[in-house]
């Protein structure tokens, strides 16, 4: 959920209240039938504090929801995002600060979808800024150049022509992608809402690039062949 960050720093900042008043006032803490109240905020202050630390720094879990990636990542996949693979923005409203790096072609992406920053979707980046792209019978043409791309899967034999489909699947653009901007595929072309259909991602929505498969469960039923599984 795109909000929780924004829930988890508003309870920590309305929790630092009372944490700064009983050290600021020791005194307050022993107050008769305070100590119940002070050891709830407390416990809650570090729960709100370490859980926005790791949350909005280091890793986010990730539930894979859609067959839009397979057969890279599976619906039931759990997966880990490194936070700091492209450094950080204000609630992805703010320029990138503390920035090791940017997303690559060929990296899997978590990032708010630019429709409704309700929602977290993960795509694979085919387009940096500045690159012409173009899917031409289906084949990606990034700045003139066929791309060889071996985790892409296609599940309709069909090539539609322009115009064809509710959207430009099979025959697209060129388009150039802005300055700031990236522009996301699925792995599986045929079944996937991506920028050739919504547009490219703004870098400030960007979330992290996908680490490891930790779990998952299909039905309740595990598979345990998956799990610490790197996605490439």
């Amino acid at each position: 959920m795109q909000n929780l960050n924004l829930y988890l720093f508003i309870a920590t900042i309305v929790l630092s209240v009372p944490m700064l008043a009983f050290l600021i006032k020791p005194a307050l803490k022993s107050r008769p039938g305070w100590k119940r109240w002070v050891d709830t905020i407390d416990t809650l202050w570090v729960a709100c504090a370490v859980a926005l630390f790791f949350r909005v720094v280091l890793v986010q879990p990730f539930k894979i929801p859609s067959a839009s990636m397979e057969n890279t990542l599976l619906i039931g996949d759990y997966i880990l995002v490194n936070k700091f693979s492209y450094g950080y923005s204000w609630f992805n409203r703010t320029k990138r600060f503390l920035v090791p790096g940017l997303p690559k072609r060929g990296d899997i992406v978590v990032f708010v979808f630019p429709e409704d920053h309700t929602k977290d979707y993960i795509k694979r980046c085919v387009g940096l800024p500045g690159d012409v792209v173009e899917v031409k019978d289906k084949v990606l043409f990034v700045n003139g150049e066929e791309q060889k791309e071996p985790w892409v899967k296609h599940a309709d034999l069909r090539v539609l022509k322009r115009g064809e489909g509710s959207f430009e699947r099979d025959n697209f653009g060129p388009v150039t992608v802005a300055t700031g901007h990236y522009f996301m595929m699925g792995d599986n072309r045929d079944n996937s809402s991506d920028s050739r259909v919504w547009g490219t991602v703004p870098e400030s929505l960007l979330k992290g690039k996908a680490w490891i498969i930790y779990w998952n469960s299909n039905h309740f039923r595990p598979n345990l062949k998956r799990m610490f599984h790197l996605p490439r």
